[in-house]
């Protein structure tokens, strides 16, 4: 089926495959031996006390290169798998494996935490070194070194995935990553180097040519291929089994049969029990109090890969178990924020509606919006269909949670596009004429934080948005959003004769001025300093309502930024009506805040002028059309 040179690659590819001979290298193969004189102190009657465990254990560890939290937590779901896999059939080989188990459960952060502070010191040190060296290094140099080792040098690896790069690239600070890794880390909405955590001025990528032909060099010298991680299944892979770890050492054991006398390690119902023998049974107290919260915890997520495989009792159960976790430890949402997590949370929440079960719905969306309120910048991504689910939900009566999920999601700008998508708008809309203050509340933070996409005012009639907004100008813990939603809306010319033609709207946006809230103060002058240098026809709308009394004691009261903007208004109110030849008051001038008198101010000017008549509010609004042509 093939060209037959390339026929004849294939068959010397598969000929040198077969004749190939896989070892455990001589680190690997040190570890070993550690561990297994381990076990076999462990089943005499002599033991050399806890201090040369931990030593033993620390030296194993380095050997296989378990060298940080990521390594130690992988280390334990993969001897977890392989208690799974081999179930109560191999006795011998389960009680090694719950022997290692509990060992890295006493000893295994203690360790990790050692190294890490040791390494970074030596780093420290190294660094200065390491740079300037490298830079002596002339090309050919540094082919050599790189060439005459075996091991995978470290340059050649992505700094997201730890792997080969297929592609690399060079971003804006200068690090090369996998093509594919960091425009996912892009597309996530991150904006920072994944190395450095320094912001980069700008998102695009080079391809870096020399790097990938020392790879290729490399992968040429070695016999290495290189895989286009586009095409593999990237996610939940970095939790599969190490190939270097004590979990595949354990098996190495038995398979070259070591003699070692397993009555000393006796089996629980469920889990390692060392009591039988009186020097394990400090380990055996230890290893069951271990199965620890994080075990647990652990152990669960484990459970969760495996959701689908479950009946819908036991799914149900299982988010049950995960929404108290992450309800009761908050730390536990730093281990659930990954892709996999979330879309096996939403997998789980599609099914739950798709048989109406109410209860799983509410397990689903609680458990989704415990851990989205974690993730702060680093919102893992979510595809179209989660957004389609929850605007399903918000009609159903789980709305309360599936509109809280929304707020949180909408405070993340890269997610706006995808809620205006999903077709939320209108039905956040509908939620305002509603009689439910636990759903217009988010409903309108939610429109608050889109308020800068364009996309909102093209989705949605100003001329239907602005009347429902109005009664919220009254509610002191909604009238700053609602100011915020109209001043976004300013920016267009329907939206502001909506805004003018909307009974009560002007009016109810000057009265915040009366407020103590100094942000309130200012976000209204912010609104009315907008809409007056739009159209003379607005200044006369806003002195209509009064506004003047309220410009001055901000001017004089407000903060800094408030205090600039009323000085403006006033400036922009004054040069409008002067120049329209009314009557005008000479002596009312723009207050100066050190001095000036309020009181008198106004009995003074509330006889005659444009100014004075209006010091007086009026006890009601004259309604006024714009002409808008």
């Amino acid at each position: 089926m093939v060209p037959v040179m390339l026929a004849t690659q294939i068959s010397q590819l598969v000929a040198d495959l077969g004749a190939g001979i896989f070892s455990l290298d001589p680190s690997e193969e040190e570890a070993r031996k550690i561990l297994s004189k381990l076990l076999h102190q462990y089943t005499s009657t002599t033991h050399s006390g806890e201090e040369h465990v931990f030593e033993a254990i620390q030296i194993a560890m380095e050997n296989l290169r378990i060298t940080s939290p990521k390594d130690l937590l992988i280390e334990k779901r993969s001897i977890k798998k392989q208690l799974e896999k081999i179930g109560e059939g191999d006795p011998p080989k389960r009680k090694i494996l719950l022997f290692f188990l509990s060992l890295l459960n006493k000893n295994g952060k203690s360790i990790v935490a050692e190294h890490t502070e040791n390494e970074s010191l030596q780093h420290e040190d190294s660094l200065e070194f390491e740079v300037e060296s490298r830079l002596k290094c002339n090309y050919n140099d540094a082919q050599r070194d790189i060439f005459n080792g075996s091991r995978l040098p470290d340059e050649f690896k992505c700094p997201l995935s730890s792997r080969l790069m297929y592609d690399p690239v060079v971003i804006a600070s200068g690090q090369t990553y996998e093509r594919f890794w960091i425009e996912k880390w892009f597309a996530q909405g991150n904006d920072t180097c994944p190395k450095t955590k320094r912001k980069l001025v700008h998102l695009s990528s080079t391809p870096n040519n020399s790097m990938k032909d020392l790879i290729s060099r490399w992968t040429a010298a070695h016999g290495v291929s290189v895989v286009d991680p586009s095409v593999q299944a990237a996610v939940g892979h970095s939790w599969e089994s190490s190939s270097t770890s004590i979990a595949s050492l354990s098996s190495s054991m038995m398979d070259l049969s070591i003699n070692i006398d397993f009555s000393n390690l006796s089996m629980g119902t469920s889990d390692a029990s060392f009591a039988s023998h009186p020097s394990h049974s400090k380990i055996s107290n230890d290893f069951h109090k271990g199965q620890s919260r994080e075990s647990i915890h652990e152990m669960e997520l484990e459970r969760l890969t495996r959701l689908s495989s479950l009946s819908w009792e036991s799914q149900c159960n299982l988010v049950g178990n995960i929404r108290n976790m992450l309800t009761q430890n908050g730390e536990a949402s730093n281990w659930m924020s990954s892709d996999n997590f979330i879309q096996k949370l939403f997998r789980f929440l599609k099914d739950a509606h798709k048989c109406d079960d109410q209860d799983a719905q509410l397990l689903g969306c609680q458990s989704l919006l415990a851990v989205l309120d974690e993730c702060g910048s680093s919102l893992p991504y979510l595809n179209d269909d989660a957004f389609a689910l929850l605007t399903s939900l918000l009609g159903s009566k789980v709305s309360k949670e599936a509109i809280a999920i929304f707020e949180v999601l909408s405070r993340h700008q890269n997610c706006h596009h995808k809620i205006t998508m999903s077709g939320a708008l209108p039905i956040l809309l509908e939620i305002l004429d509603a009689h439910s203050r636990e759903l217009q509340e988010p409903a309108i933070k939610i429109l608050c934080n889109m308020s800068g996409s364009s996309k909102i005012g093209s989705l949605i009639a100003p001329s239907e948005l602005v009347p429902k907004l109005v009664p919220f100008l009254e509610d002191t813990a909604l009238a700053r959003n609602c100011v915020i939603i109209l001043h976004s809306l300013c920016n267009k010319e329907d939206a502001r004769i909506a805004i003018a033609e909307t009974d009560g709207c002007i009016a109810a946006v000057v009265k915040l001025l009366e407020r103590e809230s100094r942000k309130d103060q200012e976000h209204a002058v912010d609104f009315l300093l907008s809409l007056c240098l739009q159209r003379v026809q607005y200044c006369q709308l806003v002195m209509d309502e009064g506004v003047i009394p309220e410009l001055v004691s901000v001017s004089i009261n407000g903060n800094n930024k408030a205090k600039a903007m009323a000085l403006e208004l006033l400036r922009l109110l004054k040069g409008e009506f002067s120049d329209t030849g009314e009557s005008y008051e000479p002596e009312i001038d723009i207050p100066k805040p050190p001095t000036t008198d309020f009181t008198q101010q106004k009995s003074h000017s509330e006889g005659t002028g444009i100014f004075g008549k209006f010091f007086s509010k009026r006890s009601s609004t004259t309604a006024k059309r714009i002409n808008r042509k």
